[in-house]
Parts: C-alpha cells; sequence; structure tokens
C-alpha cells in the first residue's frame, strides 16, 4: 500500500484534478490520498488557505464577510465545473462553510483553525466525489472518525502516539480513501492544525499509521534541486537524500516539503518519493534512511532570509557558570524562540527570526541582557541571511568548510556567523541579506559545477 499527498498545486483546477485521476489509476497500490486545499491556478493566484485566513479574520472583527465567501465557494465550483460534476457537493461546502462562520467566536486560535481546517476537509469531500464520478469506489473520512488525534497548540499541533493505532484500520475500507491533510481533533473534539503547509505531516502520519510501503508527495516540481533554481539557473536534482538531509534542507529555506513531515515516515523506516503531478514520469527524488555518498560532501544549499542576531560579549563569559541559562531565560521571558546560538570564550551569538522584535522589545532586551548578565557589550544586528550547506559525506571528507569558505570569500561575501553541528551533516553562514543570492552561486560553484563538466 501506498500513501499519497497531493499538495495545493496539483489539485488547483480541473484540469490538475484530471492529471492527479491519472496518476492514481496507474498504480493500483495508491491507496490513501491526503490532500490539501486548492492551491493557486497561476503566479498572482491566492491559495484557498489565504482567502480562508482573510474571511475568519473579518469574522473575527465582525466585517461583512460575503464577497470573500462568495470567492472561497467560486474557487470550488471551477473545480467541479471543469470536471462536469454536478453542484451538490458545492451545496455541501458552503452548507459546512457557513455554519463555521456563524459558530462560537470566543475562542480565537480555535475559530481560526476551524476555518483554515475547512479548506482540505471540503476539499477531501470535492476529491472523493469526483474520483467516483469518474467511476473509482472512494470514501471521504473525516480524522475525527479515523481518530486521528493531535495536541491542543493551536497552528502547531503535534500528532498524540495512540493515532497511529487507531489509522491502521483505514487498510480496511475498500477503494480508495480521500483524507484531508493539515489538521486532527483534540480529545476535546475541537479541530487543531499543524504548522503551515501541514498536509506534509498529515500524510506522513497516515503513511506510519497504515504501514504503507511508500509514501509519496506529489508537488510541481520535477525533484528536489541542489540549490533554489530562482537563484541558480537549470540547477542538478537530487536523486536520493536521507531522511536528515531533507529535514535541514526545509528547515533552511527548501520549500519543496515541510521540514517536520519527516518525522514520522522516518520512525516507521518509510520511504518518501516526491514527484511531480505534471511529469509524473519524471524520477522524482527518494528520501530514505541512508544512500552512497561517493557523489561529493554537499548534497544541497538552501538560504533563507528574514533574521537577526544579537551579539553578547563579556570577558572570561566561559568561566560563568549559568551565563547561557540566564540568557535564556531572558528570551524566554520575552516570548522569543531563537534559531542558533554559537559561542566563544568571551562571546555569543543568537540568531532569531527578526519578524518577533519591534523597536521596543529591541531596547529592551538590549538593556535587559546588559544590566542582568553585566555584559561589556550587546548589539542587534538585522537583515540576516542564512545558508545552509548540507551533506552526510562531509563527515568523511576533509576541508568541506575551508572549500566554502573560500568561495564565500572569493564573491566578496563577508561572513556574519558559522555554525556547524555536532552531526556533521550541515554548516551554517549568516551572510548580510543583500549578499545571499552571490553566496549561494558562489557555493554551487565550488560543490557542483565541477562536478558537471
Amino acid at each position: 500500500m501506498k500513501v499519497v499527498k497531493f499538495g495545493g498545486s496539483s489539485l488547483a483546477s480541473g484540469i490538475q484534478l484530471m492529471k492527479v485521476l491519472d496518476v492514481v489509476k496507474n498504480d493500483d497500490m495508491r491507496k490513501i490520498i491526503v490532500v490539501s486545499a486548492p492551491g493557486k491556478r497561476f503566479s498572482d493566484d491566492t491559495k484557498v488557505t489565504d482567502l480562508l485566513i482573510d474571511c475568519a479574520a473579518k469574522a473575527l472583527l465582525s466585517e461583512d464577510t460575503t464577497e470573500i465567501f462568495n470567492k472561497i465557494i467560486a474557487r470550488y465550483r471551477d473545480i467541479v465545473l471543469d470536471t462536469g460534476m454536478d453542484d451538490s457537493v458545492i451545496s455541501e461546502i458552503s452548507g459546512n462553510l457557513t455554519a463555521i462562520l456563524e459558530s462560537d467566536k470566543s475562542n480565537p486560535d480555535q475559530f481560526m483553525d476551524k476555518m483554515k481546517a475547512s479548506g482540505e476537509d471540503n476539499n477531501a469531500k470535492l476529491v472523493a466525489a469526483f474520483f467516483n464520478h469518474q467511476g473509482l469506489e472512494a470514501t471521504y473520512v473525516n480524522p475525527k472518525d479515523a481518530g486521528l488525534f493531535v495536541t491542543e497548540d493551536h497552528a502547531g499541533a503535534r500528532v498524540l502516539p495512540e493515532s497511529y493505532d487507531n489509522l491502521f484500520a483505514l487498510r480496511d475500507y475498500s477503494g480508495l480513501v480521500v483524507f484531508p491533510g493539515f489538521f486532527g481533533y483534540t480529545k476535546s473534539g475541537e479541530i487543531s492544525t499543524f504548522s503551515r503547509s501541514g498536509s506534509d505531516i498529515t500524510g506522513a502520519i497516515v503513511a506510519n499509521g497504515v504501514q504503507a510501503e511508500l509514501y509519496e508527495n506529489f508537488t510541481d516540481v520535477d525533484a528536489v534541486f541542489v540549490v533554489n533554481p530562482a537563484i541558480v539557473k537549470k540547477p542538478q536534482q537530487v536523486a536520493e537524500l536521507t531522511y536528515r538531509e531533507m529535514r535541514e534542507l526545509s528547515y533552511a529555506g527548501f520549500s519543496v516539503f515541510h521540514d517536520e513531515a519527516l518525522i514520522p515516515a522516518f520512525r516507521a523506516g518509510i520511504p518518501v518519493h516526491i514527484k511531480n503531478t505534471n511529469n509524473p514520469e519524471s524520477t522524482g527524488t527518494r528520501v530514505i534512511r541512508e544512500r552512497d555518498t561517493s557523489n561529493g560532501p554537499v548534497v544541497g544549499i538552501a538560504s533563507d532570509d528574514g533574521f537577526c542576531s544579537i551579539y553578547i560579549s563579556k570577558y572570561l563569559m566561559n568561566r560563568e557558570i549559568g551565563f547561557s541559562r540566564q540568557v535564556l531565560e531572558i528570551l524566554e521571558q520575552a516570548g522569543l524562540n531563537y534559531e542558533h546560538m554559537p559561542s566563544g570564550i568571551d562571546d555569543l551569538t543568537i540568531i532569531l527570526r527578526e519578524n518577533q522584535l519591534d523597536a521596543t522589545l529591541e531596547a529592551k532586551l538590549i538593556h535587559e541582557l546588559t544590566h542582568k548578565l553585566n555584559a561589556d557589550f550587546v548589539s542587534i544586528e538585522h537583515s540576516l541571511s542564512l545558508i545552509m550547506i548540507v551533506g552526510e559525506a562531509m563527515r568523511q571528507n576533509i576541508g568541506t568548510t575551508f572549500r566554502a569558505s573560500r568561495a564565500l570569500s572569493h564573491a566578496n561575501v563577508n561572513i556574519e556567523m558559522i555554525n556547524q553541528g555536532s552531526s556533521e551533516v550541515s554548516i551554517m553562514f549568516g551572510v548580510k541579506k543583500e549578499d545571499e543570492h552571490k553566496a549561494v552561486q558562489a557555493l554551487y560553484h565550488e560543490f557542483f559545477q565541477e562536478i558537471e563538466v
């Protein structure tokens, strides 16, 4: 049995839905289909999830939602019309969304999760109806009925262990199972969503629960590329990645796959195959436990912007017991999450998402870090990008950090921060945002262009 997840771009129109049908019909092992909400049909289009978020925000502010409600229903109706189905499923979708909009709004987070989850939930109903219309037996299954239970962390839910045993019963359905991604239910019966793009997570959870042979993730690209094609033209494709490599790259900016989605598949030892709905014959990228690492130390380069650094300097910091703990307490009291914390003998750098800070909080943070820690110097630097080079083979290849640093130096890119994890699977460089593309191109030239020759 294979679990197959289709992303929003694969389900954005009736034409795309016909491609999905062909993919499903082409392999009898594809029994469980996990779906996202309809995505963009073209570059300037709006995802249904974003429309739902806007609609929920208006409802919470007691503003008129008629116009945006009609836009949402129109997206589903267009798909139905394109596929030649009758509009009975549209009446069901319209009724469901109306009921949510009229429901209790005393808990805004809970209400927002219900609205967001309706995108996937209603699309699963539509896709199941479409399969049946095309002569394939298909059943829509709600996560609550399937026993997919999660924590109450709205927009950041975690699956509860008992869910895996519950989901095994999905194997008993005849025909296809169509399962909505992105959300589960709390033990109290409320909807709680995973983080954004969480349908990938649902697919991996379901694959684990039913003990699938393979988890296929269909998107709109042929494979994972070694670097962002928007930065480097026609980069190499990656045939195989390990779970750790894919997770590192996803975290650092690869948008093909959600960085949390691999954990359930990894724990069950289920390979993940990333493929293209628009070109299903392409070999795609397989994510597996182990791979051949003879093709060089680096398998991919990822980058992301929107970071800032907090630099703390204090003489003999390394001899002060509890110094790092005090720093973390100050961050916790300020409600801040940090990404990395490289340190030296007398200094410490904290990397965090800069959208967590405003001018007031920044001034308060500098004051508290300076006075509570008796620091010699504290500063915050904005507009940083993090660039990560990833590869299991770096552990067996001497000089990878030297080669990367040399490449950045030759490109006149100043390294603001460098950090290598103890696993030696990745090296992180912090650079100025304006140098991000130049740095990625230099690293690609160093580690991949010579391979092409």
